[in-house]
């Protein structure tokens, strides 16, 4: 029997996302874009799945951009939000934990002459509110943070950043990359005020290839990919129905957070009856970073795989190197390299959390002998 415990790396397409999937590939396989009859049922098709989408967000529908994944949304929300504000300076604030999505479009903005304030995390990997307020200066132009982090589940207070931002400086922009959060954690638009914020299908059991951003009514941004002028002129390419659709779709399926949180914390105290394995603990129901000191990742990867157990060694698009976040808040080198990423979903039961249980005892034992 599998179990799969990678869930943030991606996730199973669930039952409501594939039956969308079908539906708008054999129904509604025209381009949104054409004029006839077909043309025009794909267009409503399309309508209908960013009012979906907006509305899980509190957002207008027209706020809503559709996209291929969670790294372009990044990638266009910090480069137009950079151009956007260059005006009003050249200063963007961050972190050091975020996803490289964020960190590369950065490093090459610092590379045109931008200079970037990489906040450091608490011990767990969320920013403090107070050491973003500090960061503001004149010139800052953006701030880009993550809701959820990908490796250990930190959550960010965005909302509480985001408001005490725009008392102080209204004309700041504001990203938050919230692939990790989105339909796990509490988050809309309509009470944080972020100006820009990331999502990804697959994260939440839609299809690989759809993503979308929120850009906040008023700002006005430049097209990441020119052409047909598809998606209000901000993403030309013709857009991808079904993907979107699916997508749409697994916004309104239910995560199953409860479920969810109850897995973890059974983990969790079942974790601390074994002294060799230590764990963070943060608010995110669906991520828990462990780690057996003294053991090899990848050694405890390849074992539980033997078993059917599927599990990370911490981001996905991370393998073979060792994880800077873990570092970024502190973690002693054995600790990092003995860290899994465990990541729930809906279709997680206790029986999986018993097998990856019942396997890390095992993997002990071995080690003792």
């Amino acid at each position: 029997m599998e179990h799969y415990l990678d869930n943030s790396a991606t996730t199973r397409i669930c039952t409501e996302s594939e039956s969308a999937l079908i539906d708008a590939l054999e129904n509604y396989y025209g381009n949104p874009s054409s004029t006839h009859k077909v043309g025009r049922m794909a267009n409503e098709k399309l309508r209908e799945s960013r009012e979906i989408v907006a509305k899980t967000l509190s957002a207008k529908p027209e706020e809503i951009v559709f996209t291929s994944c969670g790294t372009e949304s990044d990638n266009t929300a910090i480069f137009a939000g950079a151009e956007l504000n260059k005006r009003k300076g050249r200063h963007i604030i961050s972190s050091s934990v975020e996803h490289d999505a964020v960190l590369k479009p950065l490093e090459e903005l610092e590379k045109r002459g931008y200079t970037v304030t990489r906040l450091s995390p608490d011990g767990t990997g969320k920013i403090p509110v107070d050491s973003v307020i500090e960061a503001l200066r004149d010139d800052t132009a953006l701030i880009s943070l993550m809701l959820v982090n990908n490796e250990t589940g930190a959550v960010t207070d965005i909302k509480e950043i985001a408001k005490r931002v725009k008392v102080k400086d209204p004309n700041v922009l504001i990203h938050t990359d919230a692939v990790q959060g989105f339909k796990k954690v509490p988050f809309d638009v309509k009470t944080c005020p972020v100006d820009f914020a990331s999502f990804s299908g697959h994260k939440i059991h839609a299809i690989k290839g759809v993503g979308a951003l929120f850009v906040r009514n008023g700002v006005r941004i430049k097209p990441f990919l020119l052409g047909g002028g598809q998606e209000s002129g901000r993403r030309s390419g013709t857009e991808a129905l079904a993907q979107i659709a699916s997508f749409a779709a697994a916004c309104q399926a239910d995560p199953q957070i409860e479920k969810i949180s109850k897995i973890k914390k059974y983990l969790m105290d079942e974790f601390k009856k074994i002294p060799e394995i230590t764990y963070i603990e943060t608010e995110a129901p669906h991520i828990l970073s462990i780690s057996m000191p003294g053991y090899k990742s990848e050694v405890l990867m390849n074992f539980l795989e033997m078993k059917d157990i599927y599990v990370s060694k911490s981001s996905a698009c991370k393998q073979g190197k060792r994880s800077y976040v873990l570092e970024k808040i502190g973690l002693k080198n054995e600790v990092i390299d003995g860290a899994l990423r465990v990541g729930l979903s809906r279709f997680n039961t206790k029986d999986d959390a018993d097998a990856l249980i019942s396997a890390l005892k095992e993997a002990r034992k071995l080690a003792h002998r």
